[in-house]
């Protein structure tokens, strides 16, 4: 009999524990890689190094992918499948369709460097992959380097009615951003640390071109920005502009990830509501004044926020595996 209740009692645990949400965190760890694949973080590194030096675009393609990829069903590296008949992927929804070539091309050419290294073949996800070559990417630009944590598997999905309501939008306020990144264990300030990866970002006209010609009935430009720079957008990005045309989100330091991107909200130079709303409310005016005045605090900040973004729903165990591939399952 007592046996038996002490079977009742470990099954009863193992059940309460099943049922608990996965501890995001459970397995990374700075060096995850020390034993089986030692010199990753440079092999990755060099690869990043080459593309960089081939198109400046591998820098915020690169930021904008990890983002994409962790609010989805997590870091994963989900966002990098390729769709099949069968599947539409997540990189085939409407929100995703601007994420650019150069970013899904520097994880593969990442992996396929790691694959080379005889010892390192099918060791290495391309989750993680991509949390290096965003760090090396944001370093390259002149952005903070930091240890990145390691030990993420490769998503077992990628559908893109996942991504349905999971990305922040341009005309987001400051309520549906903090609710958004809340969703992932995110702060305000975490927020926005993370959005000035803007800093280096681009953005087709469309995104913003409510706010330079039909923001409101009183209004046709937005109040809250800058008019000598909503007459500059106004010239770069006329009426029925060419929706392939995309201008820089930084007008004055676009080549820099750098703390100009809050220098620019105090001037009103934020180039999506959702940038602006930083400054213009005052909830989060504070933070925005101190890190344009104090780029290290900006920095120290910033590597708080993508290292915690770094550890949304990572997969472990049966949840994930290790793709040969990138763009494909096993």
């Amino acid at each position: 009999m007592a046996h038996f209740i002490t079977f009742l009692l470990v099954l009863s645990l193992s059940l309460t524990f099943s049922l608990l949400p996965e501890t995001a965190s459970a397995q990374l760890r700075q060096n995850y890689y020390a034993k089986t694949c030692p010199n990753v973080e440079s092999i990755v590194r060099n690869a990043v190094t080459k593309k960089f030096r081939q198109t400046f675009v591998t820098v915020p393609a690169t930021i904008r992918l990890f983002f994409h990829d962790c609010f989805v069903q997590g870091c994963d590296a989900s966002v990098i499948i390729q769709s099949t008949g069968s599947n539409k992927a997540e990189k085939d929804h409407p929100d995703n369709l601007s994420l650019a070539g150069d970013g899904f091309d520097t994880v593969i050419k990442a992996k396929q460097a790691v694959d080379a290294v005889p010892s390192c073949r099918n060791k290495v996800s391309c989750a993680d992959i991509l949390a290096m070559a965003t760090r090396d990417v944001i370093a390259l630009s002149g952005g903070p380097s930091y240890a990145v944590e390691l030990g993420r598997l490769d998503g077992l999905s990628s559908t893109a009615a996942s991504v349905n309501g999971k990305l922040p939008h341009p005309d987001f306020n400051l309520n549906q951003l903090n609710s958004m990144f809340a969703a992932h264990g995110l702060t305000q300030t975490d927020m926005i640390a993370l959005s000035a990866a803007h800093t280096v970002g681009f953005s087709h006209c469309s995104k913003f071109s409510n706010r330079i010609y039909n923001f409101s009935r009183q209004s046709a430009i937005d109040p809250t920005l800058n008019r000598a720079y909503a007459t500059q957008l106004q010239q770069m990005c006329p009426k029925n502009v060419d929706p392939r045309i995309a201008i820089n989100m930084d007008p004055n330091t676009p080549r820099a990830f750098d703390n100009v991107y809050y220098k620019n909200l105090q001037q009103g130079k934020g180039l999506f509501t959702s940038d602006q709303v930083l400054f213009t409310d005052k909830r989060s005016r504070p933070v925005v004044d101190a890190w344009a005045a104090n780029s290290n605090t900006f920095n120290s900040a910033f590597i708080t926020a993508i290292t915690k973004l770094g550890r949304v729903g990572v997969k472990t165990g049966r949840n994930g595996n290790i793709r040969r591939n990138c763009d494909a399952f096993n």
